[in-house]
């Protein structure tokens, strides 16, 4: 069950002033390979699940970003945890579909 949903969004410093898309583009591939629920939004992705969990692939998108050449990486994170009840998107969004 999931017990969380995080939220980040990542703005990685690039050396020369380029377009920071492709990062972020490569940012979002290291959640689709975890294999966890997430939804892409324009100004950030959240993911759900083991709140553990999200919070190592939070850590290795930052890492990424340095390997894939970024000076440095700004990540803005929201968690919502509930360990006894747990948060889905889906649970949090219901209202809103129609």
């Amino acid at each position: 069950m999931a017990n969380a949903l995080v939220s980040i969004q990542i703005i990685p410093k690039t050396k020369n002033g380029e377009d920071v898309i492709p990062y972020v583009d490569r940012a979002i591939e290291v959640i689709q390979q975890a294999g966890v629920k997430y939804l892409v939004s324009p100004l950030e992705t959240t993911m759900e699940g083991d709140l553990g969990q999200l919070l190592d692939i939070v850590k290795r998108m930052n890492e990424e970003m340095i390997q894939v050449g970024c000076p440095g990486v700004l990540s803005q994170v929201k968690i919502a945890y509930n360990p006894e009840k747990g948060y889905t998107m889906d649970q949090l969004t219901e209202k809103y579909r129609g």
